[in-house]
């Protein structure tokens, strides 16, 4: 009888506790405005807050180093080299959500991007960009309710979402549409 009660109050604090993470996400995403009022976590483990990038477009893209679709971070970086200076920044998000293709460190991610692709745009700590532990980001990127634009939950790694200058989502692409797509640069264009 002991056993029954002590599993099922251990099973009962714990949902408790993934209910109350659920809502505290929640709320810190319906107070966010744009992707400028989120604080995040880079891949060396600074803190930093989006607001460094107003004024700029963001092609913000969830990322794995195990998908068939990694090689996609060659057109990332090509693309990041040609716009850098012309008011766009690439920023990347590894997320282990698809199949379990993100499965390194950050530390990790960090060496297998800079050694097999060069990556120099900036990157974050692995976050999650589904599912019941969402990262806030994530929640207003994906969400209508939230973001007052689209509703978009993130198919596959490397889908990608343009963000205008003042922080507001304009598009989400799908994950096998590349930034050298010419429907992709013509969206962006615009933006500049």
């Amino acid at each position: 009888m002991k056993k029954i009660s002590i599993l099922t109050i251990w099973i009962f604090s714990f949902l408790l506790v993934q209910c109350q993470t659920k809502s505290k996400n929640q709320q810190t995403s319906a107070n966010m405005k744009s992707v400028h009022d989120f604080e995040m976590i880079t891949i060396d483990g600074q803190k930093v807050s989006l607001s460094q990038y107003k004024g700029k477009v963001l092609v913000i893209v969830n990322v794995a180093s195990k998908c068939g679709l990694t090689p996609q971070y060659v057109d990332l970086q090509e693309f990041y080299e040609q716009y850098k200076n012309k008011g766009v920044e690439v920023l990347g998000f590894p997320a282990n959500n698809f199949g379990a293709q993100e499965p390194g460190t950050n530390s990790e991610i960090k060496e297998f991007c800079t050694k097999n692709y060069g990556v120099t745009f900036p990157m974050f700590a692995k976050i999650s960009v589904k599912g019941d532990d969402i990262h806030p980001l994530y929640q207003y990127l994906t969400q209508k309710s939230l973001n007052g634009v689209l509703d978009a939950p993130v198919k596959w790694n490397f889908q990608k979402f343009i963000i205008d200058k003042d922080g507001k989502v304009v598009e989400s692409i799908e994950p096998t549409i590349t930034v050298t797509d010419p429907k992709f640069k013509e969206t962006l264009k615009k933006l500049l």
